[in-house]
């Protein structure tokens, strides 16, 4: 894999000429439609055709992975344009294998709300080895609140993903509560009625594994957290059970967001973690890289002292900011934006992306039609290959996304082309 940067009057067919690759192609796999522009600055990402296939009459996406040996998912991997679909027509053509192959594995999972388009995710499920739909919150009585998941549940199951339930202390306003993580943590009988649900939403589902995203929990139920972990994992045995983490650098760091969240007793308790390696830039703070690559090594560098590598998830961020300037604390808001509608402001505004090579991110300023200046820090090809190779550089588990909601093709082709996806 090489990732272009756009200089200044380049085009996709100069691009693609230059790299010798098929101008049809290089705009599959950056997610560009036919008549894309493109913005300075902006990435692409290039691969060579070791092998491709023309679909002859009468020929099915599973006959033609079997021709050649490779799982049906890796084939969707390779050709994002078949959106997770089965239909093809005699005369189209199918990547079979690139030149440069994977040097590694790593197992993906990622997040996602019910009402993601069909489109959307049966594109994405092929680049995961687990789809976890978000969330199963707890009501005011400590019980389950409803999830309508049989839809994404349905498409995992089409597409060999396998589906992990989601437990939190979302409420029906969609806040985290810490009352409510108190209430279970601290009220055996009530603990004890939720994991039973759990348990049996799991059974009834078809769910192969727990993961568990309590946030904002007082320091005094650390201990208690742990355990209540533990007893999830016992009960749901052999299924793993997955604990979400907040971004520390050092076991002591204070605040309600990370003094219960216990690396050393977490990481014991749970199969899995995921370190949510993101929201330094966020919705109500400064304007910054959303996971600067520094920040993300720190968190690392203190959770493999106290969790065994092989238990980490890295959490990925699938998504980018635009705030208002100037920023004012306590009353500029950030819009989330996805990263191709990062790319579409840029070139809508005329803006230069600019890339910072401390945070390994890219940015652009830009002023909006009623004058107001803007700054936007999003996700782009080298920003997210140099987040996935940390996976491989520390011998992690795998990646975790947040989230699937915002279409994003160049991050798979990234990822397809450092890491074969292992199965779930």
């Amino acid at each position: 894999m090489e990732i272009h940067v756009v200089q200044s009057g380049e085009t996709l067919y100069g691009i693609a000429g230059r790299y010798g690759v098929d101008p049809s192609l290089l705009r599959e796999l950056n997610g560009l439609e036919e008549d894309a522009a493109l913005a300075v600055g902006q990435t692409l990402v290039i691969r060579q055709v070791a092998t491709f296939h023309i679909v002859q009459p009468g020929q099915t996406l599973d006959a033609i992975a079997r021709q050649y040996q490779m799982p049906l998912r890796q084939l969707y991997r390779n050709n994002y344009k078949l959106g997770g679909d089965s239909a093809i027509t005699p005369g189209q053509s199918l990547v079979i294998a690139w030149q440069d192959q994977p040097a590694s594995a790593t197992r993906t999972n990622s997040y996602a709300y019910p009402f993601i388009s069909r489109e959307l995710l049966s594109a994405e499920l092929p680049y995961m080895s687990y789809l976890t739909p978000f969330t199963y919150g707890i009501n005011a009585d400590g019980g389950l609140l409803p999830l309508a998941d049989e839809a994404l549940l349905g498409e995992a199951r089409r597409l060999g993903t396998v589906p992990l339930m989601h437990l939190s202390t979302l409420t029906e306003t969609d806040n985290f509560s810490s009352d409510r993580a108190v209430q279970v943590l601290t009220d055996p009988a009530l603990q004890s009625a939720l994991i039973d649900q759990v348990a049996a939403m799991i059974s009834a589902k078809g769910y192969q594994g727990l993961d568990v995203d309590f946030e904002y929990i007082p320091a005094a139920q650390r201990e208690a957290y742990a355990a209540f972990i533990r007893a999830l994992r016992e009960r749901l045995a052999p299924l793993p059970v997955i604990v979400a983490l907040a971004p520390k650098t050092y076991a002591q760091q204070p605040g309600l967001l990370y003094e219960a969240h216990d690396y050393a007793l977490l990481g014991a308790a749970a199969d899995f973690v995921l370190l949510m390696t993101y929201e330094w830039g966020y919705t109500a703070g400064p304007p910054m890289a959303v996971s600067p690559l520094p920040n993300v090594r720190q968190v690392l560098d203190y959770a493999v002292t106290e969790i065994p590598r092989e238990k980490i998830y890295l959490g990925i961020s699938n998504y980018g900011y635009d705030w208002p300037l100037p920023f004012i604390q306590g009353t500029t808001r950030a819009r989330s934006i996805s990263n191709q509608e990062a790319v579409e402001m840029a070139l809508q505004y005329g803006a230069e992306i600019q890339f910072d090579a401390t945070a390994q991110a890219p940015w652009f300023n830009y002023t909006a039609p009623d004058g107001t200046p803007h700054v936007v820090w999003f996700e782009d090809a080298r920003s997210m290959s140099a987040k996935l190779l940390l996976i491989r550089e520390y011998g992690l588990y795998g990646a975790g996304y947040w989230n699937l909601m915002r279409p994003y093709p160049q991050g798979w082709a990234v990822l397809n082309a450092l890491y074969e996806v292992a199965e779930g």
